[in-house]
């Protein structure tokens, strides 16, 4: 066992059972842009089996995936989409089939029950959550949600009204003056006063000549520069693109101020609200930064981004479920390939679309409510298979009860 177990030394050693290309490309369904998957079956060497060593599957890629008979055969049993799928892989996209195989395809039609509604549907029912969730960052996008800083999240409180402070200040203050101090017992409520000397000795929106003008006369009189307070917020600095850094702190900055100074407002802080966009806003950049370009589509009426590829195995799903739950097979290669293709190219309304996929899975919901299908896989069948395969592919006794009897 000390032999590195690979795609190339099962190969080598005649250890795959079966090899196809899968996704797309046995759907129909593939573009120009559509990666080629591939899913393969083998047999581990005895030595494997009868020690410490199984090694249940095999990663070659991301795309290109084995597993061991017997978990291909557990999989079998549960109706797992991916392996039912290879199981009735259209001839053009078989890589290689050993003759042991075909005791499985002989009995393909055993492992086609009712947990497909599950299995098939289930997986559809994840991708609309999925949908309904990117939808809402396509709409965050397509709407140009923009960093806010935390004084977007500041109120004043004037009678039973609460004002934003932004449109309430407009611009009568500039914040760099202005100094904050908590009133006791109010959670996140503050009294601002306003250093109207220091704005008129630094603000950029009085000319430097008569700032100096300012400064000199208070230097002779032996006064004040202002009342150095801190302003309401550190508005950060700039990163290396240019752009406000506004991960400083998710406080207001608080100041001294003596006492007899006058209050121009008070103000509530929704800290957890800024809280609440930072974390929305970073995960939003995250799965921009992240997101497959290539799989987003601008839908043609409506101006959308959508995963096309998502929603069209999502509605590919649904449909195969209910196929099978009409007692139509598993078809694989798709008839209906121009409707899914349609979807991937974003030329249905992601609403539109979500609705008849919500209204496709009740209908499949009632077909198999309907379904003569077996509730499971007959008992004794996985085992069956599995050792009868063993017992020939390593050239094993057949004992007196063979696959016929046992099933």
């Amino acid at each position: 066992m000390s032999k590195q177990l690979t795609h190339e030394f099962l190969v080598e050693n005649g250890l795959i059972l079966f090899e196809t290309i899968i996704g797309s490309q046995a759907y129909g369904t593939q573009t120009p842009t559509s990666d080629v998957d591939k899913k393969f079956v083998y047999i581990l060497p005895m030595d494997y089996i009868l020690g410490t060593g199984y090694v249940e599957q095999i990663n070659v890629n991301k795309d290109y995936t084995g597993w061991e008979l017997r978990r291909f055969l557990e999989l079998m049993e549960t109706n797992n989409p991916t392996v039912l799928e290879l199981l009735n892989s259209p001839e053009d996209c078989i890589i290689s089939k050993h003759p042991l195989f075909d005791l499985i395809l002989a009995h393909k039609e055993d492992f086609i029950t009712k947990l497909c509604k599950n299995s098939f549907g289930g997986y559809a029912r994840q991708q609309i959550v999925k949908a309904k969730g990117l939808n809402k960052k396509q709409n965050w996008e397509k709407d140009k949600v923009t960093r806010k800083d935390l004084l977007d999240f500041c109120y004043v409180i004037q009678g039973d009204k609460s004002i934003p402070w932004r449109a309430w200040n407009a611009n009568k203050y500039d914040e760099k003056f202005v100094g904050a101090v908590n009133i006791p017992n109010a959670r996140d409520t503050y009294a601002l006063f306003y250093d109207s000397v220091a704005e008129m000795l630094h603000s950029e929106n009085t000319d430097e000549e008569l700032r100096e003008t300012y400064k000199e006369a208070l230097r002779k009189a032996g006064k004040s520069m202002g009342m150095g307070y801190k302003g309401l917020i550190n508005t950060g600095h700039e990163d290396e693109d240019g752009k406000i850094n506004y991960g400083i702190s998710n406080q207001l900055r608080l100041s001294s101020v003596p006492k007899g100074e006058k209050v121009i407002a008070t103000i509530v802080y929704n800290k957890d609200g800024y809280s609440e966009h930072c974390k929305d806003y970073k995960e939003y950049q995250e799965w921009l930064e992240n997101r497959n370009e290539a799989r987003y589509v601008e839908t043609q009426e409506h101006g959308q981004r959508i995963d096309g590829k998502n929603m069209m195995h999502c509605m590919r799903l649904i449909r195969m479920a209910t196929e099978i739950g009409q007692g139509k097979g598993i078809q694989v290669r798709r008839e209906d390939r121009e409707y899914l293709l349609s979807i991937r190219r974003g030329e249905l309304d992601l609403d539109k679309l979500i609705e008849e996929a919500d209204n496709a899975i009740k209908n499949m919901d009632e077909v198999f409510d309907n379904s003569t299908l077996p509730d499971r896989v007959p008992k004794g069948l996985v085992n069956a298979l599995l050792v009868t395969i063993r017992r020939e592919f390593y050239d094993l006794p057949i004992s007196a009860t063979t696959l016929e009897k046992r099933l």
